[in-house]
């Protein structure tokens, strides 16, 4: 069936599909979708597309219904049932077929979504499939006329774990205690596969797969949502702790005194011991990460190359530079030896290396990682696109005569010399714009940001 426009392309972004589930999002489209993407694949060649999902009350039926639009395409479909999105990733690698993910990620109950990839984990974004997709939904699915692909069952948990304990070697660590909260989602399934059996003492806090998110939101990017693990690290002793989104596929890090570490600091971290293995190696960071994160991959022999935000953009620039890593803002950490895809528990298995491969406490390890005040995600939502783009218009003319320099990669970038920057973008998932900002103190961060949102907020 046709579909408008407008509905279309308010559920199909820039790189995922994602909606209220009833509203925007029902098995009738993702059946749609699921047919679009089998067609897409199959005129490149493919024949099978693996299917996986997330603990969602929603998700077990729209991956179904994904699968039946595949299946009546003519492709076959391999479903791993429950997993997290870089699992999904795992099981596209090693397969070699595309694959799609059920899952709406960090946000609330009531939405869900699709993550599309192509064989080996190659991304699908607006530029690459997803407009393809959203166009064919407008004007109507064509029928496919041959016989219908086959459904089949495979279970990759345990091949995931073991891929992942290949990349990074953790047996030899010091005993650590870490503490893990998995906030109901998927890290409560993949944790004790991945990091049972090792010298690692683990804690657990809401393991229960439960898509109602009732302990709090699978967000860890909002500090509120971090606070339960904050207290379980100091009152536990723990040496580490770690928050998992409801994908799994972010990984945030808490040091021994229960402080927030910087995604920025993990990328840094993460870069420098994969330049070690491979000197001279690319190293890609969003252009929101930390000044500190280009400084210090040049400063370890590597090249920094600077992107925009989104996971599909970034495995694009992977694809294209060969880099070896790649590492975001909101924790989201690309590997080369991952197919090019990002995982949270192999960042966080760095992590853990970096620290059991030593004496001193987190916070003294990440301190050498950490060169200057952050705002943080600062949200501010304003409903149509026109009011967004005038808003940064705004903010552009007002700090036009103290510029150094404004550039338009993503949103707008405004640095203003000396180690002060801020960047100002339209979220591709919500009706919001992100302000991010950087400056050698927080006082001079908080006057930025305190400035940059009297604009947007007015």
């Amino acid at each position: 069936m046709a579909r408008s426009a407008e509905s279309v392309r308010a559920v199909i972004k820039a790189y995922d599909v994602r909606g209220l589930v009833g509203e925007q999002i029902d098995e009738e489209f993702v059946r749609e979708v699921g047919a679009s993407f089998a067609r897409l694949m199959r005129s490149e060649g493919a024949d099978r597309v693996v299917i996986g999902h997330d603990m969602r009350d929603s998700s077990p039926g729209l991956s179904r219904a994904f699968g039946e639009g595949v299946t009546g395409q003519g492709l076959d479909v391999v479903t791993i049932g429950l997993a997290s999105t870089d699992q999904l990733y795992y099981a596209s690698g090693s397969l070699d077929c595309p694959g799609a993910m059920f899952t709406a990620s960090h946000n609330p109950a009531a939405y869900n979504g699709i993550k599309l990839c192509r064989a080996g984990a190659k991304p699908v974004g607006q530029d690459s499939g997803l407009g393809v997709i959203s166009d064919e939904l407008v004007e109507g699915v064509p029928a496919f006329d041959g016989a219908a692909g086959s459904v089949t069952e495979q279970d990759v948990l345990e091949g995931y774990g073991e891929h992942l304990r290949g990349l990074v070697d953790l047996s030899g660590v010091r005993p650590l205690k870490v503490a893990v909260d998995a906030g109901n989602g998927m890290g409560g399934h993949t944790v004790p596969a991945v990091l049972g059996g090792l010298p690692l003492e683990i804690v657990p806090l809401y393991f229960e797969l439960d898509g109602t998110f009732p302990n709090h939101e699978a967000n860890p990017l909002e500090p509120a949502n971090l606070v339960d693990l904050q207290e379980l690290v100091r009152s536990s002793g723990a040496d580490i702790g770690l928050a998992f989104d409801g994908d799994a596929d972010r990984c945030f890090v808490v040091d021994e005194r229960g402080e927030p570490v910087a995604p920025s600091a993990i990328t840094a971290l993460v870069a420098e011991r994969e330049i070690a293995k491979e000197p001279g190696a690319t190293v890609i960071y969003n252009l929101i990460t930390s000044r500190a994160v280009p400084e210090l991959v040049e400063e370890s022999g590597g090249v920094a190359v600077r992107t925009r935000v989104g996971h599909s953009f970034i495995k694009a620039q992977m694809a294209d530079t060969g880099a070896v890593f790649g590492g975001e803002h909101s924790a989201h950490y690309y590997f080369r030896d991952f197919w090019g895809a990002d995982s949270g528990m192999l960042a966080a298995m760095h992590v853990l290396a970096a620290l059991g491969g030593q004496d001193a406490p987190l916070s003294a390890v990440m301190a050498d990682y950490t060169r200057y005040a952050a705002s943080g995600e600062i949200n501010s939502t304003l409903e149509s696109a026109q009011a967004q783009t005038d808003r940064m218009e705004a903010v552009v003319d007002a700090f036009a005569a103290r510029a150094e320099s404004v550039d338009r990669l993503d949103g707008v970038t405004v640095d203003l010399g000396e180690g002060t920057w801020f960047n100002l973008r339209a979220s591709n998932t919500e009706p919001l714009l992100r302000l991010n900002a950087e400056a050698p103190t927080g006082e001079g961060v908080r006057a930025i940001a305190d400035e940059v949102l009297a604009i947007v907020r007015a």
